[in-house]
């Protein structure tokens, strides 16, 4: 499978395109992690159907979020919030931009069984974070894996500013001492500078942070040290305090 469509072609003149390599075009399939099934299309969808490199890091939830209420911020297929509720949550919200994303958010939490504590809601996350702040609800986990903010180096500053807004409007509908699972897929971002976007967030709210566990891509999606651009992924696993 060629999946040449990525936004930056357009920088280069290129058109983009998605492919086969050899036989037929394939319709939906099926994945399994951490005994969930999705539904996916390989094709149609963002990288090649499912994002692999959040594997190890979807794993480290399992301690945070057994009888938990989850919120799954840029769902996508639900990868984050299915897995969390297969691992014991009690109730997981899914939020996505994405109409057909939301119906397999749907599909996939029939098909494994959790519907009845799964809800997907079609929703621009800003907006969303604002509404919840608003109703006052609060989550004991909430994760944020957003697309990347910073696609460009002469984006940082402005993107910076996107990762500080979106973690503090998340840290506004976090339980008290509540878990922030935060990630930026910008290699453009460096790791400090989420870790900054989350300790200014944490300052103007008067709340502290402790950084529980650090992530990375999966094993599998290897940095070559003389490709910097491979090390792209990072986020951290927090415990947000209350004043």
């Amino acid at each position: 499978l060629w999946k040449n469509d990525a936004g930056i072609r357009d920088l280069e003149g290129l058109m983009p395109y998605a492919d086969v390599g050899f036989g037929e075009p394939p319709g939906p399939l099926r994945v399994r992690e951490g005994g969930v099934e999705f539904t996916i299309d390989a094709i149609g969808g963002q990288k090649t159907g499912w994002f692999y490199d959040q594997r190890a890091n979807r794993d480290a939830l399992a301690p945070f979020v057994k009888g938990a209420r989850v919120l799954d911020m840029f769902a996508y297929l639900g990868a984050w919030g299915l897995r969390a509720a297969a691992m014991g949550a009690k109730e997981v919200t899914c939020v996505d931009a994405s109409a057909s994303a939301v119906r397999l958010i749907g599909t996939n939490a029939e098909r494994n069984g959790l519907a009845d504590r799964v809800h997907a809601e079609r929703a621009d996350a800003f907006d969303c974070l604002k509404v919840l702040r608003e109703r006052r609800e609060h989550f004991d986990v909430v994760i944020l894996d957003p697309p990347a903010f910073v696609k460009r180096k002469k984006d940082l500053k402005e993107g910076a500013l996107a990762y500080r807004r979106i973690n503090e409007l998340a840290m506004q509908v976090l339980a008290r001492d509540g878990i922030l699972v935060t990630c930026s897929c910008s290699y453009h971002m460096p790791h400090a500078a989420l870790l900054e976007a989350v300790q200014k967030s944490a300052r103007h709210l008067d709340r502290g942070v402790q950084v529980l566990q650090s992530l990375q891509q999966a094993p599998d999606h290897p940095v070559h040290p003389a490709i910097p651009e491979t090390d792209y992924l990072k986020g951290f696993i927090c415990r947000v305090l209350s004043a």
